[in-house]
């Protein structure tokens, strides 16, 4: 059997606006493998929410769609089954964490009923039981009174907690992979770290899969066992951890790395990386970063890269390292 739970491969994404159909996600390719922490970065823009709704065929009363590539989920195309087969596999052996968790939990039901929704669905669970479950779900992720809780709605809750409770719903059919899209954004510092901290821990208790959306590397170094960079809606490299700080290969992510305030740091500004994302209907020739890059060389600007092996187990879109990505994409 393969080592990876999941694999994406050479996936396209694209949304159509005033009868115009704009790529935004253009051949992206990695794998996670069973038990591992792969973290997905980039600014924002640069396509790794719509890589996560990709995986989870979320584009249900959008114009996104999916035009190109297979998502192989043990053995399985997730691309080629039905929708009511990915309803099975969404929730259960699949779970995803969003962004802001107000909008993600439904205001006007209590949050007993929408942990409980979930189980009964996923793991067949009577009333009793769901609800059993729900409160030992909530105390794992670190929530007092878990009894009273399922009694309230969103509203009452502050937004750690209603990030644990995310968690929690996330967590609760006990899923093969977890897809954590920016899970610590617009919580505080000490929050962030409480909510990691639980993340961590159930990991590694259910030695789960996990893809972790962020900007933030900080977080990619305390949770990460690999990490891809994306840049343009497009992978840019992949490295373990350890190597991508060590020594990082493309200037994105050296600008990236170099943004990053260090203890000790006497400067009067911080290093950044100049200019903006390219939009997806305004992408540059060649090199979709050679216009932000202070390395940019003349094939920069005519051609793009592929990406190819720059070492063990590492991967790399620029012309920097040879001629042997010359043409069209890997």
């Amino acid at each position: 059997m393969s080592e990876n739970i999941i694999e994406v491969k050479h996936l396209q994404t694209q949304f159509t606006r005033d009868d115009r159909k704009t790529v935004v996600l253009d051949n992206v390719s990695f794998h996670i493998k069973k038990g591992e922490v792969l973290g997905l970065v980039g600014e924002s823009g640069c396509g790794k929410s719509v890589t996560s709704l990709s995986i989870m065929r979320l584009f249900k009363d959008t114009t996104g769609e999916i035009t190109q590539g297979e998502i192989v989920y043990n053995g399985t195309n997730l691309l080629s089954m039905s929708e009511n087969d990915m309803r099975q596999i969404r929730g259960k052996e699949i779970s995803m964490i969003f962004q802001e968790p107000m909008t993600s939990l439904n205001p006007v039901m209590k949050i007993g009923e929408q942990l409980a929704e979930a189980i009964r669905l996923h793991l067949g669970y009577s009333d009793k039981l769901a609800r059993e479950h729900a409160v030992s779900m909530l105390t794992k992720v670190g929530i007092p009174r878990p009894q009273e809780i399922l009694a309230e709605y969103p509203h009452q809750l502050s937004g750690g907690m209603r990030q644990r409770i995310m968690i929690a719903m996330a967590m609760s059919c006990r899923p093969n992979l977890l897809i954590a899209d920016e899970p610590t954004t617009a919580l505080d510092v000490t929050i962030q770290a409480q909510i990691l901290d639980v993340m961590k821990q159930l990991q590694a208790d259910e030695h789960m899969s996990m893809l972790l959306i962020t900007h933030d590397l900080g977080v990619v170094a305390e949770m990460c066992n690999r990490v891809v960079v994306m840049y343009a809606g497009r992978v840019v490299e992949e490295a373990s951890v350890y190597d991508l700080f060590d020594e990082p290969k493309h200037p994105y992510t050296k600008g990236l790395i170099g943004s990053v305030p260090k203890i000790g740091q006497k400067r009067d500004r911080l290093d950044s990386v100049p200019g903006n994302v390219p939009t997806p209907n305004n992408m540059p020739k060649g090199c979709k970063f050679a216009p932000r890059c202070k390395e940019a060389m003349s094939i920069c600007w005519e051609q793009e890269p592929a990406i190819a092996g720059v070492g063990e187990n590492r991967f790399c879109r620029c012309w920097l390292y040879g001629e042997e990505g010359r043409g069209a994409n890997a």
